[in-house]
């Protein structure tokens, strides 16, 4: 459980900024719209806290 909360973190960690950068340049061949950084910026906040959970209730 320790480790899945982890890794659960991490992912978040990398997600946040990767959002915002495919949001200033085309990453991915096409610009990402505001609205879908949000949406990643939220998943990736809500992943990050889940992520803490789940690593505390796993000592």
């Amino acid at each position: 459980m320790r480790s899945l909360g982890k890794l659960m973190q991490v992912v978040a960690l990398v997600l946040l900024p990767l959002s915002m950068v495919m949001q200033l340049t085309d990453a991915l061949g096409k610009k990402i719209a505001l609205g879908e950084m949000l949406l990643m910026l939220i998943f990736g906040s809500a992943l990050f806290a889940v992520g803490r959970i789940v690593e505390g209730y796993g000592r």
